[in-house]
């Protein structure tokens, strides 16, 4: 179920909160995606629901919206008593810990006690395992299924890094899995090494000649290392190839869906676009789009009184007020123009937040987002997942 045009993207987003197993929240930086996860977790949770939120995001924002220092990679119950939630209501959150989410990988899949040891003890492993290109997402799909089989949870809101670092979550299975596969480094590795001994024959001049290169700028030690990884993977590529094509069936499910973060900047919503397009390439289901930092459409300000009088203003500073105002008019109309353009090409009633005052910090103020999303407070009252960064 998504917020097609013509529903009421509030009751879509409800719905979803209470019958989803998984969702995907994800957008650009800047626009509020964390908070936005964060306060679907927390409104989870009111309604009866174990939810847990977990955040693949580097930049580690969502500690900062729940009111704590630091996040693990284990869940935290945060005390949401006092936000009187139904019961059997509860809120985990947690960071993703890449390193030790491989290492489980290895110790799962590694074909022997002694090929574990040889991966984990290996120091080309040690230095460069979080770091191959994928590996950071692909952990990440790796514990989403994990957490999806958690008994513990109902619900599981992941909070993803920006959009185009959000499409390399969808696609990093491929890119590591292709990298690990030996029966490629085979080609290169093993004329030179096998399980980590260096070939006493090197077969060709140009054999010789690469090895000595290698030898120069790398050191054999380097290439022993190197050879010793890959060679110790052997065995487990099927079991990788294996996890990678469950998490895909596990996003196209119905128990899981995305929900897209954006603000109404021109090059935002573009970007939004774009994931729109690649989702439904990927058949990928989409929720719904969440729009932060809207400006109203009419002023809707009044003018300040001190019992019971209108206060005046020079009429100098009363001309830029009105020219400040002309200036908001003019962005709301751009916006909406934009809005639109967004609601034909996506078919879908976008969530429209509007930009308030004060940023999100704690679970209060992670509440107030929360009603404002559901429709429980005037716009305005209190803090917004717009008023967030990230």
């Amino acid at each position: 179920m998504s917020a097609r045009r013509g529903r009421d993207p509030g009751a879509v987003l409800a719905h979803a909160l209470e019958e989803r197993r998984i969702l995907v929240v994800c957008g650009s930086g800047g626009v509020g995606k964390t908070t936005t996860a964060a306060a679907l977790g927390l409104e989870a949770a009111r309604r009866g629901r174990r939810a847990l939120v977990c955040t693949i995001d580097p930049s580690r924002r969502l500690a900062t919206s729940l009111g704590l220092t630091q996040l693990t990679g284990k869940p935290r119950a945060l005390d949401i008593r006092r936000f009187d939630p139904a019961e059997g209501g509860t809120l985990h959150a947690m960071t993703l810990d890449t390193q030790g989410t491989f290492d489980g990988l290895v110790e799962r899949y590694a074909p022997s006690s002694e090929a574990k040891k040889r991966i984990l003890g290996n120091r080309f492993y040690r230095e460069v395992s979080a770091a191959l290109a994928g590996s950071h997402e692909y952990m990440a799909m790796e514990k989403l299924l994990d957490l999806s089989e958690d008994e513990r949870f109902d619900l599981v809101v992941l909070d993803t890094p920006p959009t185009r670092h959000a499409l390399d979550f969808l696609e990093a299975p491929e890119r590591l899995t292709a990298f690990l596969d030996t029966s490629v480094l085979r080609f290169f590795l093993k004329p030179y090494f096998l399980a980590g001994r260096l070939t006493i024959k090197v077969a060709t001049k140009t054999g010789a000649l690469a090895l000595r290169l290698v030898d120069r700028f790398l050191g054999l030690d380097f290439l022993r290392d190197l050879s010793e990884f890959f060679l110790a993977f052997e065995g487990m590529y099927d079991g990788f190839k294996e996890r990678a094509s469950r998490v895909h069936d596990l996003l196209r499910d119905e128990t899981a869906a995305f929900l897209l973060v954006s603000n109404p900047a021109p090059s935002v919503l573009a970007e939004a676009l774009y994931f729109h397009r690649r989702l439904r390439e990927k058949e990928m289901p989409l929720l719904g789009i969440v729009v932060n930092r809207v400006h109203p459409a009419e002023n809707r300000s009044r003018a300040r009184t001190t019992a019971g009088r209108t206060v005046k203003v020079r009429p100098e500073l009363g001309q830029k007020l009105v020219s400040l105002l002309r200036d908001e008019q003019a962005v709301a109309r751009a916006e909406r123009k934009s809005l639109q353009r967004l609601e034909v090409e996506t078919g879908l009633t976008p969530l429209l937040v509007p930009e308030m005052e004060s940023d999100v910090h704690d679970l209060r103020a992670l509440r107030e987002v929360a009603a404002v999303l559901f429709g429980g407070l005037e716009a305005g009252n209190g803090a917004s997942a717009a008023g967030a960064r990230r």
